[in-house]
């Protein structure tokens, strides 16, 4: 069996099986004469391979190649520019059989991705409510509550007043971390990079923090060694925010009477921050996950561990830290603690 025949192979084979034809009416009617029907047939097949090849190469074939062509332009989005690089000589049904397999299993990976991104806006917008959900629902508890009576009560309703204020503050504190990560995907957010001493920074931000590590019984410390300045060229605002959040977690989460250690490390064309932490660690299935939108680790620690955050924080500083076209990274191990390093461009003074 001849596999992905060639128009002339084709075309052959129907003018040969016509001449066959041909000679034996020829031979039959003219009374037996072989050389007159050998001359028919000959005529024959040399008449009907070249109206048939004809026919294959430009009725058929052309619009083949046009497909192939077509099917390979939209795969690579390249069009007319790229594809005088390719022989359209060869086989055109081998190479369009090829191309269609190709197209669709880059369909089939394009509907997985589809797929996966579906189950991700649904789970988001499920979290989204969720957060959403609790600080509303506490707030018109405490709303309804005073309205009920209680506002005449002294002793209750400053505290309930109180209590609805720390709601909406997290509601607002929600909004507006829905918002930077809204500008911070879509490229609304500029970064506006400056000179500055990122060791200062994380001082600073220690200085901040102080009262609530100490209420922890944890220590805020700079490594040995690294306790000088590091120049960076980086968005200070924006690299706070991403140093204040990791302060954070690692004073929220690390051990009582543990240490908060922040690192620095010249890479060459980079500097390398680290902030780490003492504590408990995390497993390795969620370090995968742990820069995904609303995900927790634990969430029973979470609130055993005092009013938790958005949900948003370490997205935010993957975002921000690749806005700046660097990277951030997390290692952990259970029962050792937990580390996050991320990489800014130095700038000169170093």
């Amino acid at each position: 069996m001849i596999r992905n025949p060639k128009p002339a192979t084709i075309a052959f084979i129907i003018a040969g099986l016509l001449s066959l034809f041909v000679i034996g009416l020829t031979w039959f009617f003219d009374g037996y004469d072989m050389q007159q029907a050998f001359y028919a047939g000959l005529l024959t097949l040399v008449f009907s391979f070249g109206l048939f090849f004809y026919a294959l190469e430009y009725f058929i074939y052309k619009k083949i190649k046009l497909i192939y062509k077509t099917i390979h332009s939209l795969k690579t989005q390249k069009y007319d520019a790229k594809l005088s690089n390719f022989d359209w000589k060869t086989d055109p049904i081998m190479n369009m059989n090829k191309e269609v397999i190709n197209w669709a299993r880059d369909q089939k990976e394009q509907m997985d991705e589809l797929k996966k991104l579906a189950e991700f806006r649904k789970e988001f917008l499920g979290n989204v409510s969720h957060e959403l959900k609790t600080p509303i629902f506490n707030i018109q508890g405490y709303i309804h509550t005073l309205i009920d009576g209680a506002i005449d009560d002294p002793d209750v309703n400053i505290r309930f007043l109180r209590k609805a204020a720390k709601s909406a503050d997290r509601l607002s504190d929600l909004v507006a971390d829905l918002l930077a990560i809204s500008q911070l995907e879509s490229g609304e957010l500029i970064m506006e990079p400056e000179r500055f001493d990122i060791n200062a920074l994380v001082k600073d931000i220690y200085e901040q923090f102080e009262v609530r590590a100490k209420d922890r019984g944890i220590s805020l410390i700079v490594k040995e060694g690294c306790n000088k300045p590091f120049y960076v060229m980086a968005d200070r605002y924006r690299i706070r925010q991403v140093l204040v959040n990791l302060v954070l977690n690692a004073i929220k989460y690390g051990n009582e009477n543990g240490i908060t250690t922040a690192s620095y490390y010249d890479m060459d064309e980079n500097i390398l921050i680290e902030i780490g932490d003492n504590g408990d660690g995390i497993d390795q299935e969620h370090l995968p996950r742990i820069f995904e939108r609303f995900y927790r680790v634990d969430k029973s620690r979470a609130r055993e561990s005092g009013p938790g955050g958005t949900g948003l924080g370490l997205a935010i500083v993957k975002h921000i830290i690749e806005a700046h076209n660097q990277s951030i990274n997390v290692r952990s191990q259970l029962g050792q603690g937990t580390t996050f390093g991320f990489t800014l461009k130095k700038a000169s003074g170093n």
